[in-house]
């Protein structure tokens, strides 16, 4: 089958290489721009190194006006499907009902819970035990398409954003987007209609938002840093310095103030919460400087009854 690909990163650069081990023929890859003087994106990479068209707009669209000389270059491809993976920009109605075959996307969650574009991070910020991978039909709407397949992975009780998108949902969307498409290829591929009433849509978990409330109890603040973990990463102020906590487990510390520090070790820095109760980080980071705890606790002259200082009230 004839694909236009869009996406970018390590994911659409994994999805290209697996669509074209299929059999399948890549007639274009479409990726926003890379930085001038940056890495190159893998997936355009990928499409540089085999010859393929590859063009790069820095939008398909403006304002609701389509960029005509954009969509001629993706209309000359002349695909059967459109598969994007990774998709952040916004693609215009008639590229999306182009091809015979229409689009299919992968979304890292099980639609309809967690539209949107964060949906990672929500599963664990709200303490799912399950979560997965949808590839579904684009339409108009924002992951509101009819379902093609679903694939579910556990979320473990210490497990971060980083971990269950590396483990899980990179080599299982892979997965299903190749199954995905080999459905459509045969005729195969359903279209079950979301259901509505189990929708749930969380906007962009990103920036400085991811402040830590030390006043909530610990089980709260533990799947907040986690699901903060690595980006945007929870933080916090001690001493007028801004940190980031990573790797957080429970710990069985009980009693203090909330944003205590209750002990520092080889372990990793606990910390009291809310509720009396406690978390353990492992690494702390100022800016790009990522360290043990405990390290960072030493060299910064933190110890045993210091506190973390309270979120503002909003």
């Amino acid at each position: 089958m004839r694909i236009a690909l869009i996406g970018q990163a390590p994911f659409g650069a994994a999805v290209f290489e697996r669509l074209v081990e299929d059999g399948h023929e890549i007639v274009g890859v479409f990726t926003p721009p890379e930085r001038e003087g940056g890495r190159p994106d893998p997936l355009a990479q990928a499409a540089r190194d085999r010859g393929i068209t590859l063009v790069q707009p820095r939008r398909w669209q403006r304002r609701g006006v389509v960029d005509e000389d954009v969509v001629a270059q993706y209309e000359a491809t002349n695909p059967d499907l459109n598969v994007m993976a990774f998709v952040t920009q916004i693609i215009p109605t008639q590229v999306l009902d182009f091809p015979p075959q229409k689009t299919i996307q992968y979304h890292p969650s099980i639609l309809p819970k967690h539209r949107g574009r964060s949906a990672i991070n929500h599963a664990i910020l709200q303490g799912d035990t399950m979560t997965g991978v949808t590839i579904f039909w684009v339409d108009e709407g924002i992951d509101t398409g009819p379902i093609l397949l679903q694939r579910p992975c556990p979320i473990g009780p210490d497990t971060t954003l980083n971990d269950v998108y590396r483990e899980y949902l990179f080599p299982l969307g892979v997965d299903a987007m190749s199954e995905a498409v080999k459905l459509v290829e045969a005729g195969q591929a359903p279209r079950h209609v979301q259901n509505e009433d189990d929708m749930t849509y969380e906007g962009p978990w990103e920036g400085d938002i991811a402040r830590i409330d030390w006043s909530q109890p610990a089980q709260t603040v533990h799947d907040f840093i986690r699901g903060s973990d690595r980006a945007p990463g929870a933080w916090s102020e001690i001493n007028g310095e801004r940190v980031t906590l990573l790797g957080s487990t429970r710990s069985d510390h009980s009693g203090g103030s909330a944003g205590e520090i209750a002990a520092i070790g080889d372990s990793g820095m606990t910390i009291i919460c809310g509720d009396g109760e406690s978390i353990r980080v492992s690494t702390l980071a100022v800016g790009r400087d990522r360290q043990p705890a405990y390290e960072w606790a030493s060299a910064n002259g933190i110890q045993v009854g210091a506190v973390f200082e309270a979120a503002p009230a909003d």
